[in-house]
């Protein structure tokens, strides 16, 4: 008898303790496809973090590295000496797409299917503004100034001193460590700050008093040394750190590519809001709350590269 109570009380505490692990309650009080893209957006943060880490150790071990002001100073309709200028436009058009990701979200909570197509459809406008901006970036980088993945013609000083003439003779034209220079292609044409006077430059391959052409077209101005232990002798500009046109292209690109996929995920998400798909679930359009995570963690990666990129 006295056996048969223990197994029964036995019985009783399991039945008491099977309601606390039923499997009904979400964990963090989040669904499981909200729970997944954490996980995800986790681990994609780890691996961007990994990426400005590498610039970063790359940057700092070298004695020298493009100076943003410089390289980043042209904008569209022939807008020059202007830092800032135009990767501020992109960072709006960015970070108000996220306030209108936010509006949608908040019509999806109640319920508003029309609100919703109209804040993601902004959302997407303000995506596309972004990525029309960095493909202007890019063309003017890559089309205009030569620059590449391996070439890298953007240098800053390392030592005060004074450009030479073309014929050899010391100019007026000083500059002082820290300076940039951007080097030119023969026969290409740039912009006044960029290149004297804006004009094309039709230099032939080979070595020159005031100059050096090597084999990819690629002028090289001479200068004397100034100051310290190299004073008076006479050295050229070389190229910048290649690692800076391949980090830039590749992490800008990695970024780029993220921000792409979220404006085709959010075309999709959107055409299923407007045929009433989410109304029907009744779940406060989530779907829509899952983009708009995504959505906001590409636009807090973006001031992050934007901060090691065009500031520092």
């Amino acid at each position: 008898m006295a056996t048969t109570e223990t197994v029964l009380e036995h019985h009783d505490v399991h039945d008491h303790s099977g309601d606390a692990w039923s499997g009904g309650k979400s964990p963090f009080k989040a669904s499981y496809g909200k729970l997944m893209m954490w996980y995800f957006l986790l681990s994609d943060a780890f691996t961007f973090a990994g990426f400005l880490i590498a610039y970063g150790a790359l940057r700092f071990s070298s004695p020298t590295w493009p100076v943003p002001d410089f390289v980043f100073s042209t904008a569209p309709f022939g807008i020059h000496h202007a830092p800032l200028i135009f990767v501020t436009i992109m960072s709006f058009l960015l970070i108000i797409s996220s306030v209108t990701m936010v509006r949608a979200v908040q019509e999806g909570h109640r319920e508003n299917k029309n609100g919703v197509v109209f804040w993601m459809l902004l959302t997407v406008l303000g995506g596309l503004g972004f990525l029309s901006c960095q493909a202007w970036e890019w063309t003017n980088l890559i089309g205009t100034e030569h620059m590449s993945v391996t070439t890298n013609p953007f240098g800053s000083h390392t030592e005060d001193g004074v450009y030479l003439n073309e014929d050899g003779t010391e100019s007026e034209e000083t500059f002082k460590a820290g300076s940039s220079f951007l080097l030119h292609k023969a026969g290409a044409h740039h912009g006044d700050d960029h290149a004297e006077g804006g004009h094309e430059h039709d230099y032939t391959p080979g070595d020159h008093p005031g100059y050096v052409v090597d084999e990819k077209g690629f002028i090289h101005r001479k200068f004397i040394v100034l100051e310290g232990k190299d004073a008076g002798m006479v050295k050229t500009e070389s190229f910048g750190p290649a690692a800076f046109g391949a980090l830039f292209f590749f992490i800008t690109g990695f970024h780029g590519f993220h921000v792409f996929s979220g404006v085709v995920f959010l075309l999709i998400i959107l055409i299923n809001a407007g045929s009433g798909l989410y109304m029907a679930r009744k779940n406060g359009h989530e779907m829509v709350e899952k983009i708009g995570l995504y959505w906001h963690f590409v636009d807090l990666v973006w001031v992050f590269v934007f901060l090691v990129f065009y500031l520092l």
